[in-house]
């Protein structure tokens, strides 16, 4: 089923994940309108690039604002009546959240709100929230399932998401308001963040640099191909949800790999990708890091026909030909 002309706001479209599923967007005909703010988290120029890549695949509008700016977001829907809106916008990273937390609550809370809002007074169709796996907390049982309802967040960048999630909820309860949640686990793919693991460590081993290991290895990380990330937000955007008497049309779901993969394994597969030797350099576990991620993905795939298709090994040997042909040369 295609998007086809549909209007689509996408929030966060010249980021990681945002610029994958824009693409995909425009190759299926929507009639897409960005909005970014192009934060210097990291350097705005990568973003810049990522919206050239965009254009080379089809026209779209671009409202370079924050999502904490209320008054011109209602302008951006005003003008591009959207029916769909996609809010991957958000602060990323576990670690700067612990140092910035109102900054964190301020972008993924108030941000989140702003957006449900406006999807209220536009009467939008369908509102489809970016999560994240972090909202399970390190308590979880494995591997984690969107029944799990004992949550329990560690840092303040997951409580912001869950705290995200539980605002759809209100608001598809309340205005009967079509939301579906996604959480993703781990995702990584060309364009990657350059402060994420597999984009760290490739850049570390490429320039002969040490790679700092925190803990002794054995956490684990359900890593995901952002291939697999966009069917899985595609898919979502055409669920239908139907709202049985009482309830509202809202569902979670899980999109990860369900393979969890091991740091120290992970290094040794960057070495086969590389063709190079880590020195590994070992460090303290960091404040809320979870000891592991792990996604059951059966929800997501009875109801979402979601099949991440990409191996750990195939992904990572197509992020290292990206990161040589682009990524070296760009400045970090």
């Amino acid at each position: 089923m295609s998007v086809g002309a549909q209007p689509v706001l996408l929030t966060g479209g010249a980021g990681f994940i945002g610029s994958h599923v824009a693409e995909s967007l425009l190759r299926q005909g929507a009639e897409l309108t960005i909005v970014d703010k192009l934060d210097e988290f990291y350097p705005p120029a990568w973003k810049r690039s990522n919206l050239e890549e965009i254009r080379r695949t089809g026209k779209f509008t671009l409202a370079e604002l924050d999502i904490c700016n209320f008054d011109g977001l209602r302008e951006v829907f005003r003008r591009a009546r959207p029916e769909v809106v996609i809010h991957l916008a958000a602060r990323a990273g576990v670690r700067p959240s612990i140092e910035q937390p109102r900054l964190y609550e301020q972008v993924n809370v108030a941000g989140t709100v702003n957006l449900l809002e406006l999807c209220r007074e536009f009467k939008v169709e369908r509102f489809v929230f970016g999560s994240s796996s972090s909202v399970y907390g390190a308590t979880s049982r494995a591997p984690f399932s969107e029944d799990h309802v004992e949550l329990r967040p560690i840092s303040p960048y997951a409580a912001t998401k869950l705290a995200g999630e539980m605002l759809c909820y209100t608001y598809s309860h309340l205005f009967a308001l079509p939301i579906v949640c996604l959480r993703f686990f781990t995702v990584y793919g060309p364009r990657q963040r350059p402060d994420l693991a597999i984009h760290k460590f490739t850049m570390l081993l490429e320039n002969n640099k040490p790679l700092p290991i925190f803990g002794d290895g054995s956490t684990g990380r359900d890593y995901t191909y952002v291939d697999d990330i966009v069917a899985g937000i595609l898919a979502a955007m055409k669920l239908e949800l139907k709202s049985a008497d009482g309830e509202a049309p809202f569902e979670v779901f899980n999109l990860g790999n369900s393979h969890p993969v091991k740091l120290s394994e992970l290094v040794e597969l960057l070495e086969t990708a590389t063709g190079r030797k880590a020195d590994r350099q070992r460090k303290p576990l960091q404040p809320g890091d979870v000891p592991l991620t792990w996604a059951d993905v059966s929800k997501a795939a009875r109801m979402l026909g979601y099949r991440p298709a990409t191996r750990i090994e195939e992904g990572l040997q197509r992020f290292v030909a990206w990161y040589r042909s682009v990524a070296a040369s760009r400045v970090p």
